[in-house]
């Protein structure tokens, strides 16, 4: 990585591919810092380099500043959660923002129970918002305390843990513990990947922090595991610790490592919390006992007044309801659909449903539930269950590495007779016999049908009647009316038994309650039924946050928000639904805590249920409290031993293995999940989490189970002992088959799998190049074509024509270009006369070689080295065998024709007798001494005399004493020598006028300054003949002869960028093949806009555009190669080895080895490298030291090279591509072979495109068996876009979401495909514009290819094709965002109009729209052959409407600062004078990490900044800020601020040149 602050410049998309993050900073970053490459070219201007010095040189001084210390210093936690909206924090930030210190100063009782938990374990029995949560703070730093003086003495470090029973849980307790313990906190859970994180990564979390707040799951498995000890614990808190029982986590850790541990000086202190200790109806002191027996704990409370104090007690009240109806509960849509079709198994749990509902809640609540359940946003899970179902049992179209647990026959009986009541449709009752995917189908149409019968009906359900909802629930809405009739900052919250019940109330009290309520819903985050929607963590904690904050003040909800939860205090609680337990009934009054709060039980009338309920709670909640208050604090707990020995003994019947060499412990309780982690690290073909399958048989009146494992596991099935219970028989199995994988070490000593997740190799590897000049390379100056023949005198010559049909400044001949090799078709290009014109050069071909005999070679010969010594002053031994080329004048063709066949004609083509006479009138004349001074003779001038003074006029001489007269101008002899001649000359002889002929050998470049100069000069000599040479050349081949050098420059240049075509191997036109080798400046490659640096004049086409195209083609070959020769991979695998051939690096070490830095054109014509090679000079400049061409050399950057390889592929593409006919893999194939060439990879094989299809080998499940469901998608499908799929399963996968696993219907998700689609689109897109803007530099068609495939322009795409319908996927949050999304993009589209530019309006869609728009350009792709026809038919009807007018996009592509702040400042401003730099740096807090440094400086000051771990990011906000800070200012304003005068520079230039213009017009 460079110290060198750089320029920035617009990133390309299609280099993300090949950016892969580094151990600091990703690759893309370095290009990012490196984006300028230095290579030097040769009489370049130093202004802009100079300046560009300066400008790094300020801001390097201004990163070791104090400001900018200052300045880059990050902010406080603090200070970013309150920058930050909530949407965009996640659920621990959004619980810190939220988060209240708890009470700091502690009350008597919590003192009192703080100083009982130092003394003895203790299980502290408060009510709900008592703070029991302070007791744990004030006992953890209690502990933390006495811990770092044990660590002071030497004692083994130990680690506290805060247990808690859910994941919201985690994060919350974590909130509250890290802003009130002052010391490092951890939280944990399974979501963090726990499960799988080794020793070393459990024993880095110890070191470095004193407590971890954990689920107690993931502590048991670190105990379990042995990287933890339970010695190695000074404090288990467990809060709400009434779940200690049976097999709860907190009862296994206690029962398997707490107890076990033979020494109790060595267990940890435990505290345990809880507003009960019991929670269900058992014997209250029988249950306190055994809770206390098994935490080894003493249950402790106070009575202390300073707990009235605390806690609000709310006013109870019974609210009855009226009784609710038995039966005759089925509503009217619920009979007819059930008369219609029948009850399919699918569909029993939801009748059932749906009847309790319209008992408990009304019809109205029942129908509502039905229309929601059997919707058509429902009927793909419906669909996907029962495909699941389906290949689950059958096991068709399996992928390689995927369980088949129906392998073998005797299994297939066993467990298709298990599964057969649950998957088996009992409403089927054709008589013939269904079997195989026909019964699939027939099932899903029986779905099918339902769910359309319930869609059609449904407008009749929507109002709600007289009679609609249950007694229950109108007196529930009248008592909430009192409560909301105005408005106040009540809370409310309503306890449900279910989640539809939370869900159907909402729903009735949004339609008929009060306006002052705010109604909402809180349920638990867990997974849903198959007929429910998703709630998240995440809506938890929002939908709490919006509670708090009053947005919500009417919440119903189930249990979740019972415990725990930091659910704000309220003033009114509602039991809609009855408790179960005692401390349901405790825990949920307990959220009514505000003054004069109440608490409502919501009674059923005549129900006795309910009356003994209510009565029991009491009861139960006194006996408890009295038992609590009544412990004395020095009792003995006797007894205790002989019910802990009771307890434990039923644990002895379970077997336990402890390894010896970890001390890991397997037990029956951790059996099931060790076996299910080894089975999902087993390496599969596929991204489909495989799982065990337990198969349990009867004997006798216990249970036997087996387990079987997937086909590629180690062992295949293992059996467990016989057991009394059916789940202890199936942990027995699992318990067996550990063991095995144990003693065969598949498991490690840690009971871990020995299997590790593979990633690709080379994923993390820095695969940019240096862009910086790193070493000089030998550059080609003369094709290799001169070396065929060369040495011998050729019998037969190739003619080639050059002729100028714009004309030249004087009457000119057309020139004969002779070769031993036929030449190419050279394209027409352009010189520039001295006047400024420009004059086409056209070259015309004649197929056949011409016979050349002796005296005819010698002519040519002749003619040419004369040419040579005449018009360019160099005489050169006469050795034709040497000769590359020869030159004659030629007869005028016709314009029109480019190349001929015939050989006789080029014979008479050539004008042989200028070959061999004299010229006589309208001379060509040269200086004898002076080769430099040429003439064409005009006319005698018979009144001058060879002693006449000059005339008036007369072009001005070189040497002051050539001005003595006209014999004097005439030579140009020195003194000395010409004091020898003094006296020889003849006085009589004439004078005559000529034209002086002005040099200016580089005429591919229009005149610049210095030619200015020199053609501003006069050019009317006088002379006399007699110390002047009279050439043989006439004027008008000389003419001619005076451009040869630029011409034979540019051929050369042709023919040697063909040489570099060759070495690939690829057929390129010289046109297309030139500019892929030309580099004309150091910054090629960006925005037109951009000041060039080190412009090459008179290049032509530089390589730019080529290598955007051919960087899209290298993407999109490379897709296609690594997809399909690895159709098992996985999506990061593709992008790793795609990666690895299309980066620089690899581009540029194939390139070395192919030697095309040699090839390259990076320096504009030069006078001393034109001439032929092999000759020996004679005569002329450079006779004393000959010029050796061959060892010219050139700077070039690393990625120079590699953009070259990458112009090659697109000089080949765009040679054979006909974008106006129809496509043909013909088109593609020299590209192919290019980038096979290039990128050197066994990856990428190809020499053609059929050997794409050659490689493809179709998988199974794309040539399965195909249901009516996929038949059904693909007839959808082609109606909403005119492709017929032969393979339909093919299609299905284009739209299956990676959240649904493979197993539900043995079809793979879309990554695959996406991965193919977005090149093949992206191909599209850019060939389109490609076209379509033939004068549009890389970075415009860039920006403007960023809108044609952005997710949120394809998310539009989508929805107007209407493929979102078919997505399937698992995951309700994504229905509802899909729904919100196509909503809001609808509305925009009917507002718009007309305008195409609606979608760019809208928020962005979810990821899953355009994912499924490029995975089914990939399927169509395949299905059809590989026919890239379909991609362009696709964007053709899809894409290319949107895009006609592509000016209305502008400020889309303006939307990436750093476009945006180049715009604003060229544009709006006219200032040049800004740079945005970046530059890497070490960490301010820390040396072991760098950082990025960006800042935006304008007229040298810093103006904005930005840090970050990416170079890329850090740019764009460092633009982003810069664009803030000057934004809206007038020019006027902007000018003063900085004061800046870069558009009076720009207004000088222009007016000089205006100036300019207007002499030449009067000349």
């Amino acid at each position: 990585m460079t110290e060198d602050a750089v320029d920035s410049v617009m990133p390309s998309p299609e280099r993300v591919a090949e950016q892969t993050p580094g151990p600091d900073i990703e690759e893309n970053d370095r290009r990012d810092l490196d984006d300028f490459s230095d290579d030097e070219i040769p009489h370049a201007p130093s202004t802009l380099n100079e300046r560009r010095r300066a400008q790094k040189a300020r801001f390097e001084g201004w990163l070791i500043s104090e400001d900018a210390q200052e300045a880059l210093r990050p902010k406080t936690k603090k200070q970013k959660l309150d920058d930050a909206a909530d949407e965009e924090l996640s659920v621990q930030s959004l619980m810190d923002k939220q988060g209240v210190k708890i009470i700091k100063n502690p009350r008597q009782y919590q003192w009192e129970l703080f100083q009982r938990a130092q003394k003895e374990n203790t299980i502290a029995v408060l009510d709900t918002g008592s703070g029991k949560t302070l007791i744990a703070v004030l006992l953890l730093q209690w502990v933390i305390d006495q811990e770092l003086e044990g660590r002071a003495r030497g004692d083994a470090p130990k680690i506290s843990f805060f247990l808690v029973a859910s994941v919201t849980l985690v994060y919350q307790q974590f909130a509250v513990l890290e802003k009130n313990i002052d010391h490092k906190i951890a939280k944990v859970c399974g979501a963090d990947g726990a499960d799988n994180w080794n020793k070393s990564k459990w024993q880095a979390l110890f070191a470095d922090h004193k407590v971890i707040v954990a689920t107690a799951d993931v502590l048991h498995q670190c105990l379990a595991h042995s990287y933890l000890t339970i010695e190695q614990i000074n404090l288990l808190v467990f809060d709400e610790a009434h779940h200690a029982k049976k097999h709860h986590a907190y009862a296994r850790i206690i029962k398997d490592f707490y107890l076990s541990h033979p020494k109790k000086s060595s267990r940890p202190r435990i505290f345990g919390m809880t507003a009960s200790p019991i929670d269900a109806k058992t014997d209250v002191e029988q249950a306190a006992n055994e809770l206390e027996t098994l935490l080894d704990c003493r249950i402790a409370t106070t009575t202390d007044m300073s707990l009235t104090d605390a806690i609000k007690k709310p006013i109870e009240k019974v609210l009855t309801y009226l009784c609710l109806p038995r039966e005759g509960v089925e509503t009217p849509l619920l009979r007819s659909i059930k008369a219609r079709f029948g009850t399919p198994v699918l569909f029993e749990r939801v009748y059932e449903q749906a009847v309790e509902i319209s008992r408990h809640l009304g019809r109205y609540c029942s129908d509502l539930y039905l229309i929601n359940a059997l919707s058509e946003r429902k009927l793909k899970r419906y669909e996907i269950e029962t495909e699941r179902k389906y290949y689950w049992r059958t096991g068709t179209a399996a992928e390689p590495g995927l369980p088949s647990p129906l392998s073998t026959p005797e299994t297939r009986t066993d467990v298709t007779s298990a599964l057969a009541p649950s998957v088996l449709d009992r409403s089927e009752t054709s008589s013939r016999p269904v079997n195989g995917i026909e019964q699939l189908d027939q099932r899903q149409a029986v779905i099918k049908s339902i769910v359309d019968f319930a869609e059609k009906e449904q407008s009749k359900y929507t109002a709600i009647k007289g009679g609609d909802l249950s007694s229950k629930v109108m007196e529930l809405k009248r008592f909430l009316d009192f409560e909301f009739e105005t408005p106040s900052s009540r809370r409310c919250i309503v306890f449900v038994e279910t989640r539809h019940t939370a869900r159907l109330l909402t729903a009735v009290m949004k339609q008929i309650g009060k306006t002052h309520m705010r109604s909402s819903f809180l349920v638990g985050a867990k997974g849903s039924n198959v007929d429910e929607d998703n709630f998240t963590l995440r809506t938890q904690v929002v939908t709490l946050a919006k509670f708090r904050k009053g947005e919500i003040n009417c919440l119903f909800a189930t249990s979740v928000a019972e415990e725990g939860l930091d659910v704000p205090d309220c003033n009114l609680v509602i039991r809609f639904d009855m408790y179960r337990t005692m401390i349901q009934y405790v825990q949920s009054r307990g959220r009514a805590r505000q003054q004069n709060s109440k608490f409502i039980h919501m009674v059923e009338s005549g129900n006795a249920i309910h009356s003994e309920t209510l009565n029991q709670v009491r009861y139960q909640e006194r006996v408890m409290r009295t038992f609590c208050q009544a412990l004395p604090e020095d009792r003995r707990l006797e007894g205790n031993e002989e019910r802990l020995d009771e307890m434990m003994a039923k644990e002895k019947s379970n077997r336990i293995y402890v390894d010896p060499d970890s001390g890991a412990k397997l037990t029956y309780g951790n059996a099931l999940f060790y076996l299910a982690n080894f089975v999902s690290a087993i390496p599969t073909e596929t991204n489909e989490t495989v799982h065990p399958t337990y198969i349990v048989g009867n004997q006798g009146q216990k249970f036997i189970a087996e387990v079987m494992l997937p086909g590629n596991a180690p062992i295949k099935s293992a059996i467990g002992k016989i057991c009394p219970k059916k789940g202890q028989a199936k942990r027995s199995a699992a318990f067996e088959a550990c063991l095995q994988l144990r003693m065969k070490k598949y498991m490690n000593e840690h009971l871990m799998p020995v299997y590790q997740k593979k990633l690709p190799a080379m994923r993390n590897a820095l695969l940019a190049v240096n862009m910086k000049k790193t070493d000089q390379y030998i550059m080609r100056t003369k094709p290799d074509v001169w070396a065929e023949g060369s040495g011998t005198v050729p019998k037969e010559l190739y003619l080639t024509i050059i002729d100028f049909p714009d004309g030249l400044e004087h009457p000119h001949q057309p020139l004969a270009f002779l070769t031993r090799t036929a030449m190419p078709r050279f394209p027409t290009f352009s010189v520039y006369l001295n006047d400024g014109r420009s004059s086409r050069v056209q070259s015309k071909t004649f197929k056949q070689p011409m016979c050349i005999d002796d005296d005819q070679m010698h002519k040519l010969s002749i003619y040419t080295f004369r040419i040579f010594k005449d018009v360019f002053s160099k005489v050169y031994e006469y050795q034709p065998e040497q000769l590359s080329y020869w030159l004659a004048p030629a007869n005028a063709c016709s314009e029109d024709a480019t190349s001929f066949d015939d050989s006789a004609s080029a014979l008479t083509t050539l004008d042989w007798s200028l070959s061999t006479r004299l010229i006589v009138t309208k001379n060509t004349n040269v200086d004898t001494w002076a080769g430099g001074r040429k003439s064409y003779s005009k006319m005698l001038h018979p009144e001058s005399k060879p002693l006449d003074q000059l005339p008036e006029g007369t072009a001005k001489a070189p040497k002051p004493w050539m001005t003595a007269n006209i014999l004097e101008y005439s030579n140009s002899l020195f003194k000395v020598a010409r004091a020898k001649r003094e006296g020889t000359w003849n006085l009589e002889q004439p004078v005559f006028e000529a034209e002086k002929i002005l040099f200016r050998r580089n005429m591919l470049a229009t005149p610049d300054k210095k030619d200015e100069k020199e053609l501003g000069l006069r050019t009317k000599v006088f002379l006399c003949p007699e110390p002047l040479r009279i050439s043989a050349i006439t004027p008008a081949v000389a003419t001619s002869s005076f451009v040869w050098p630029a011409i034979i420059h540019r051929l050369e240049a042709h023919l040697i960028a063909i040489d570099a075509c060759n070495i690939v191997g690829i057929d390129c036109s010289p046109e297309m093949a030139l500019a892929s080798m030309t580099k004309d400046c150091e910054n090629s490659g960006e925005h037109e806009n951009q000041e060039r640096v080190n412009f090459q004049r008179g290049m032509g086409e530089n390589y730019e555009r080529l290598e955007f195209i051919g960087d899209t083609f290298l993407k999109t070959a490379t897709t296609i190669s690594v997809f399909t020769q690895n159709p098992n991979d996985k999506e990061l695998e593709f992008h790793v080895k795609r990666m690895l051939m299309l980066c620089n690096q690899n581009l540029y070490n194939v390139a070395l080895d192919l030697t095309l830095y040699e090839y390259v054109r990076s320096i504009a014509f030069s006078r001393r490298l034109w001439y032929p090679e092999g000759l020996n000079l004679l005569e002329g400049k450079g006779v004393k030291k000959q010029e050796e061409t061959s060892v010219t050399k050139h700077a070039l950057g690393e990625k120079t090279i590699a953009d070259v390889c990458e112009a090659l592929i697109g000089a080949a593409f765009l040679t054979h591509n006909k974008p106006d006919h129809p496509w043909q893999p013909e088109h593609f194939h020299d590209a192919v072979r290019a980038v096979t060439k290039l990128v050197k990879s066994s990856d990428h094989t190809m020499t053609s495109w059929y050997d794409y299809t050659a490689a493809y080998k179709k998988p199974a499940y794309q040539t399965g068996e195909v249901s009516a469901s996929q038949r059904d998608l693909a007839g959808k499908v082609e109606k909403e876009h005119p492709y017929h799929f032969n393979y339909p399963r093919l299609l299905r996968s284009a739209f299956i979401h990676p959240s649904q696993p493979l197993m539900y219907e043995r079809v793979p998700n879309y990554e695959r495909l996406e991965f193919l689609g977005d090149a093949l689109l992206d191909m599209a897109s850019i060939s389109y514009l490609f076209y379509r803007f033939p004068d549009k530099d890389p970075q415009w068609l860039t920006e403007h290819k960023i809108a044609m495939v952005s997710n949120k322009f394809l998310g539009a795409v989508s929805v107007n094709i209407g493929f979102h319908k078919h997505l399937r996927f698992s995951s309700s949050i994504m229905q509802h965002q899909i729904g919100a999304y196509v909503d809001e993009l609808l509305e925009a589209k009917r507002v718009a109009g007309t305008a195409r530019d609606y979608w760019t309006t809208v928020s962005d869609p979810p990821k899953c729209l355009p994912d499924i728009v490029e995975s089914f350009v990939g399927a169509m792709f395949l299905d059809s052959d590989f026919n890239y026809q379909v991609v362009i038919d696709f964007f053709e009807r899809n894409v290319k409407w949107y895009f006609e007018d592509m000016s209305i996009y502008d400020t889309f592509a303006n939307n990436h600062p750093c476009t945006h702040l180049h715009t604003l400042m060229q544009t709006t401003y006219g200032c040049t004078q800004y740079r945005l730099m970046a530059k890497e740096i070490e960490y301010l807090e820390t040396s072991d990490r760098k950082e990025v440094v960006a800042a935006v400086m304008i007229h040298n000051d810093i103006v904005s900044h930005s840090r970050g771990k990416s170079g890329r990011y850090a740019r764009m906000r460092a633009a982003h800020r810069a664009i803030e800070a000057v934004d809206g200012l007038a020019p006027f304003e902007f000018r003063g601020r900085f004061g800046c005068n870069c558009h009076l520079d720009k207004l000088q230039e222009e007016e000089g040149k205006a100036e300019a213009v207007a002499v030449d017009c009067g000349v």
